[in-house]
């Protein structure tokens, strides 16, 4: 029996739970531009780039195991300030500092990381903290 696991290749999706569904798809896609690729009265799922999704979920309306014509979905859910990261290649970092200044969006800080990588962070409409992240971040990225 081996102890190693098998290799990962990546994290396909990563979710916020928010308050009004609307608001946060609005923010995301219009204002981050974050191109929809599945919206319900449940959820909305948004490209995040390089097979990566980002899962919107309405506060408290997936915490009950959902069953589909494939199978069953386990109930989740979440609270607080949650966080999540988009990659941004290091060439649009200032491109995204303006983009986030000419939509009304706070910049909440700002880090030049050890490696070279810069993080921007800001909220999103529920409080949760959203960052844009050059290569350079950890040494896988």
């Amino acid at each position: 029996m081996s102890t190693t696991a098998p290799p990962i290749d990546g994290v396909l999706e990563t979710a916020l739970y928010v308050t009004d569904l609307d608001r946060s798809v609005a923010f995301f896609a219009g204002d981050l531009g974050r191109p929809i690729l599945l919206r319900n009265e449940r959820m909305a799922a948004l490209d995040a780039g390089r097979r990566s999704v980002l899962l919107l979920f309405s506060r408290g309306g997936s915490s009950e195991t959902m069953a589909t014509p494939g199978g069953a979905i386990p109930g989740h859910d979440g609270a607080g300030r949650l966080h999540m990261a988009f990659a941004i290649a290091d060439a649009d970092h200032a491109m995204w500092r303006d983009h986030l200044e000419q939509r009304g969006i706070a910049i909440t800080g700002e880090v030049r990381w050890a490696g070279g990588g810069r993080s921007v962070y800001f909220d999103d409409p529920d409080g949760h903290v959203v960052e844009l992240a050059t290569p350079g971040l950890w040494p896988n990225y």
